[in-house]
């Protein structure tokens, strides 16, 4: 294990928190938006998004350090949630169908804050352990002394 490594672990999961966070605000701004994206002339709603990782390398050597407890993530991508949009009877709705539905977001807030809140505990959790590290590097420059 290089002396940097925890720095660098700790990085990256700091980088892929952030992200997270990014995403899920912006789901959670956009709940209610019933005009996402114009498809084949149409609007439809809000699509939620989701944040995948994955270990820095695929190698049997960084799946062993990972199991060691070192390695660090990297974002893959950003994917669409592909469950169907929810449908709510407003006849009155600019946006509603003959039928008088609307089709709203498959945004769940309540799940959003769930999700906002566990990264930001993970993103807390990898700063406390990124200081830590840099506290036993200054503690072992001081030995050296």
């Amino acid at each position: 294990m290089g002396m940097f490594t925890a720095l660098n672990s700790s990085a990256s999961a700091l980088t892929a928190q952030r992200l997270k966070m990014d995403v899920t605000s912006s789901n959670i701004a956009n709940a209610d938006s019933t005009h996402g994206t114009l498809v084949n002339g149409k609007w439809e709603p809000y699509r939620r998004k989701m944040v995948v990782t994955s270990p820095n390398e695929n190698s049997f050597n960084s799946l062993f350090q990972s199991a060691k407890g070192v390695g660090g993530v990297k974002v893959i991508g950003i994917v669409e949630d592909k469950t169907p949009f929810k449908t709510v009877y407003q006849p009155d709705h600019p946006d509603a169908d003959a039928d008088g539905y609307v089709r709203l977001p498959n945004v769940d807030p309540l799940k959003e804050m769930v999700d906002l809140v566990s990264t930001t505990r993970s993103y807390e959790a990898n700063v406390t352990a990124l200081n830590a590290a840099k506290g036993i590097y200054l503690k072992s420059l001081e030995i050296g002394r």
